[in-house]
């Protein structure tokens, strides 16, 4: 049963009070305003009781404000995530520079300890060694005689 059918029902209710017959025209009008008071204020509750849905049209401005709204929200977001990417990639590639700059500088270190090592071995090895051992040393000499004379 819809709301309206409610409301002129309690209505009928309430003005229910017919007029007597023989009263005098007063009273019967009396009886009537009576009445039509009744109906109206039954009417009028019933009506207040009804759930209703209020209508309000949305303003253009305001929808293109929402939209503005994600477009500029989306926009940040992008920014953001671009952001983070890009300094995702540079700290990459700073620590791909560092690990070529260490690999750079050890491989100098081991030339360096090489070449060293080469130096030394060649000292020992010029210490170490004779052109001539001890006991040909006196031959040795006078052969240098003959051949500076």
């Amino acid at each position: 049963m819809s709301c309206e059918q409610e409301t002129v029902e309690e209505a009928g209710k309430a003005g229910v009070g017919g007029v007597q017959e023989g009263a005098a025209e007063g009273l019967a009008f009396e009886q009537a305003l009576g009445d039509f008071r009744a109906s109206v204020h039954a009417w009028s509750e019933a009506a207040y009781r009804c759930p209703r849905t209020a209508f309000v049209p949305v303003p253009q401005h305001r929808f293109w404000r929402l939209a503005a709204g994600w477009a500029l929200g989306c926009a940040m977001v992008s920014g953001v995530v671009s952001g983070g990417v890009y300094e995702h990639r540079r700290h990459q590639e700073t620590a791909r520079i560092a690990a070529a700059q260490a690999a750079e500088q050890q491989r100098r270190v081991i030339e360096q300890r090489a070449r060293e090592e080469e130096d030394l071995l060649a000292r020992v090895d010029s210490a170490v060694s004779q052109q001539v051992p001890d006991a040909m040393e006196p031959l040795a000499r006078l052969m240098a005689e003959d051949e500076s004379r």
